[in-house]
């Protein structure tokens, strides 16, 4: 019993600490250069996917036609088909700054809606964007320099979430500095294997619509770019920012469908991964597809604790102990609101424990086909309604 609970133990500890650790060690040994030209300004088209953003889509517009980018260079194109509030009435008004819109008052999903407004993109590199968050006003200038260099497929910018929403705000930000550490490794070794949707710059030449059934759109670009052969780059500066959801479900909520697109694709990794490059298939399994995992193994490491220390085994007792204050800790960040350093350091246990809870609900949503490409929107705070 005790070698499962190492085994989980030390698979929870290489998906969180290890791969990152691992890769850092490659990126230092044998970085890939990229050439990169910081004055380039290609053509480009700024596509905002928005299904009933009435409550925030005028202060996206706003931030939109305020970015540094020159004018003749940028088109801004609202994708809103199936919206059945203002939100099309709203872009409209826009239409003389030269703001222009897709719409069909038909629902068929972000995918169909975005792939019906590429018809009328114009710009060498479309910036795919959602209505929710709001670009640093040097964004697009910080994604196009790595467009310089040919093998160069698609550059994704960094999402940060806005300061001052409590412990969850906090610990949202948290885990996304961590990733922008992971992505930041990838690409010095070559391509990054996590983008950021809301703020993902893609060839127009190379884009290849995603199937009708893939949930996650995005890590699907991604991963059909890096498949045949080109790079994704990670860069920084580019920052997009927005508000964390409502509420700690919300958050879950909005985890479990992301979870359960990425069961999908690794039930569809036979075609999906770049077989032809070891590296990245190390990269892709290590960074996306062994985090869905990890409750799974949390589970069997309490279980086999659980089961050795009924065997009167003393050390799995304090391993049992350990694991239960943990979880005990969880609980009570689940309950009580802290203020101060308090608060954030006993959020947590309770932020990584939701985010788990939210995997295993994606595994049943995948496997009870639950989740469709139509998903619900999640509210942000400050966006309630």
């Amino acid at each position: 019993m005790m070698k499962l609970f190492w085994a989980c133990v030390g698979f929870i500890v290489y998906t969180y600490a290890g791969y990152p650790a691992l890769l850092a060690v490659l990126a230092k040994l044998r970085p890939r250069a990229l050439q990169r030209d910081e004055n380039s300004t290609p053509s480009l088209t700024l596509l905002v996917a928005a299904y009933n953003e009435e409550a925030c889509i005028a202060g996206k517009l706003e931030n939109s036609l305020s970015l540094d980018y020159p004018a003749g260079k940028l088109q801004i194109l609202v994708a809103a088909d199936g919206s059945n509030d203002r939100t099309p009435d709203i872009v409209r008004t826009f239409a003389d700054r030269g703001v222009e819109l897709s719409f069909s008052p038909e629902r068929r999903g972000k995918m169909a809606a975005i792939n019906r407004a590429m018809t009328r993109a114009r710009g060498e590199v479309v910036v795919f964007s959602d209505a929710n968050n709001l670009y640093d006003a040097q964004a697009l200038r910080q994604l196009t320099p790595p467009f310089a260099d040919p093998t160069v497929g698609a550059v994704s910018g960094a999402k940060s979430i806005l300061s001052g929403d409590g412990a969850l705000g906090d610990s949202e930000g948290l885990y996304w500095r961590y990733e922008s550490a992971i992505k930041k490794q990838e690409t010095r070794l070559g391509t990054c294997t996590g983008v950021a949707g809301e703020i993902l710059a893609v060839r127009r030449s190379l884009f290849r619509p995603p199937p009708a059934e893939i949930i996650n759109d995005d890590f699907y670009i991604a991963l059909d770019l890096i498949r045949r052969g080109y790079r994704v780059i990670y860069a920084p500066a580019a920052r997009s920012f927005e508000r964390v959801s409502a509420t700690a479900q919300d958050e879950v909520t909005r985890r479990a469908r992301i979870i359960s697109g990425r069961y999908q694709a690794m039930r569809l990794a036979p075609q999906l991964l770049p077989w032809q490059q070891p590296l990245a298939v190390w990269q892709v399994v290590s960074h996306k597809f062994s985090r869905p995992l990890v409750p799974l193994a949390m589970i069997g490491a309490l279980v086999s604790s659980l089961l050795a220390a009924l065997r009167a085994n003393r050390a799995a007792a304090v391993l049992l102990t350990g694991q239960m204050a943990f979880y005990g800790l969880a609980g009570l960040g689940r309950t009580a609101e802290y203020g101060g350093k308090i608060g954030k350091l006993l959020y947590i246990p309770t932020f990584f424990v939701n985010s788990n809870l939210a995997a295993l609900r994606g595994l049943r949503m995948h496997l009870t086909q639950r989740q469709g490409v139509l998903w619900q929107r999640v509210e942000r705070r400050g966006n309630e309604q």
